[in-house]
């Protein structure tokens, strides 16, 4: 099978979030599994400025209305899996990927350019597999623009929801003036959304499989007061709407060959290693241990992940003797609350605000727990890489959070992987720390949480295979 995937980021290109992991991870899945993949995406001046070295393979006109374009087409191969480049200075050699206030017209060109680029490469997909708003409209360009072309005849479509509060939007003039399209796509209905045209319902219309990245966040899109406002539209295609678990690189992820850390391990020598890790963690950040459990995070800094209820429930952790570090970057005024903790808990509290990727496998290696007590999160993969480490995940049961941790609660202790709570409040999460730290204080029981949190197979495999299983379908 050829599958193509059409998205705004991907390993090991560019990346601002778990799309760019899900893009690539699969890829790298589906070559291993035998079929051929390839990514598509905008070639962006990061990209270039990395001295990536690429080759240049074709070229083909682009109208976009009245605009007239020449598009340039890279070329290069990871891991078997060969990324097609769209080049376009005017839209693309900017300094960040996203945030400008022509978004909607730059990825109306990527849309335009990749439904176009299939001409003129060797690769004829039998699936499109389309991710997020940036792509999500290339169905409707194929069955309005495309019907009679050979190339598109027996090619199908998986639109895949990431981040659903992101639809795409852009005025009704737009929609001629980007995508050439008929206004009476508007008036019926099929791309209108907020009395605005939306390309993320557009693909939610005119994709013939559409999916998202966890079981449970699934469900909370078909629920009217959790779904951004989408459980209209999704309630009409619920039939053809999946939910698929994404995994966790193990390549990147491998706490027994991770070159980060202090100390390397697995299983066996699990108490051991969380020592040293620690220990190596704490120093960097010139932190002390009085004793209690160290708590970690690795997040942007926004009211989505739970920071505002996290600060009060955290300075109280802090007065009881615990240690954290806190890793991320994000709202100003969050990133100020944590640095006013910091003043008042210099001994005990770390802070790196930004990202730093060693810093981060140390956080997940020399942590006692790692933080996510998320609003919403439609999948998450901290909370399995935390797994994998043996550092127990503490999260809010929703989305992907609630499909991969078997909370503990002092009855389950054979199953249980983390700790979770339901209720999305101070007092859901304080108790949510109590308990972690009662676990905390039994080691035996801890380390046996520990050491099933890093059985578990959180794979690319599994969620390769049955993406496969729906392209068959």
């Amino acid at each position: 099978m050829k599958i193509a995937m059409i998205a705004s980021e991907s390993n090991p290109l560019a990346k601002t979030g778990g799309l760019a992991d899900v893009v690539y991870s699969l890829a790298k899945e589906y070559a291993a599994l035998k079929h051929e993949a390839c990514i598509i995406m905008p070639y962006y001046r990061r990209i270039k400025d990395h001295g990536i070295k690429t080759k240049f393979l074709t070229s083909y006109p682009l109208s976009m209305a009245w605009r007239q374009f020449e598009v340039r087409i890279y070329t290069i191969s990871f891991h078997e899996v060969k990324f097609y480049l769209i080049d376009s200075p005017y839209y693309f050699d900017r300094n960040d990927f996203y945030g400008y206030g022509d978004d909607g017209e730059r990825f109306a060109f990527f849309a335009l350019a990749a439904v176009e680029l299939f001409r003129h490469i060797d690769f004829k997909p039998d699936v499109l597999h389309l991710h997020d708003w940036q792509a999500a409209i290339i169905p409707t360009l194929i069955k309005e623009q495309r019907f009679n072309d050979p190339i598109y005849q027996n090619l199908k479509t998986v639109l895949t929801i990431h981040n659903p509060a992101f639809k795409g939007y852009l005025d009704r003039y737009f929609l001629g003036d980007f995508f050439s399209l008929s206004d009476d796509l508007y008036f019926s209905g099929r791309v209108r959304f907020e009395d605005q045209v939306s390309t993320l319902k557009a693909g939610i219309v005119d994709s013939d499989i559409i999916t998202t990245v966890s079981p449970t966040h699934r469900e909370e899109l078909l629920h009217p007061g959790l779904s951004q406002n989408l459980d209209g539209i999704l309630e009409l295609r619920k039939d053809d709407f999946y939910g698929i678990l994404n995994g966790i690189d193990y390549d990147e992820w491998d706490s027994l060959h991770d070159p980060y850390i202090a100390k390397k391990f697995d299983k066996k020598n699990l108490e051991e290693a969380k020592h040293i890790n620690q220990e190596a963690l704490l120093k960097r950040f010139n932190i002390k241990w009085y004793g209690g459990p160290v708590y970690g995070l690795v997040s942007r800094l926004s009211w989505q992940k739970g920071i505002d209820i996290l600060l009060p429930t955290l300075r109280r952790a802090l007065l009881k003797g615990a240690s954290a570090i806190i890793l991320g970057s994000g709202e100003y005024d969050l990133e100020q609350k944590f640095e006013e903790l910091r003043r008042e808990f210099p001994d005990t509290l770390g802070i790196y605000i930004g990202y730093n990727n060693e810093i981060s496998h140390m956080i997940y290696a020399g942590c006692d727990y790692f933080l996510m007590p998320s609003l919403f999160e439609p999948c998450g993969i901290s909370q399995m890489i935390a797994q994998k480490y043996g550092t127990l995940p503490i999260v809010r049961y929703t989305g992907g959070l609630k499909d991969t941790v078997e909370g503990y609660d002092e009855t389950n202790l054979e199953k249980a992987d983390g700790i979770g709570f339901n209720d999305y409040d101070e007092g859901g999460l304080d108790y949510a720390f109590e308990i972690s730290r009662r676990l905390f204080c039994d080691q035996k029981k801890y380390y046996q949480v520990a050491h099933q949190a890093m059985e578990k197979d959180h794979s690319w495999r599994t969620s390769a295979e049955n993406y496969l299983s729906l392209y068959k379908k």
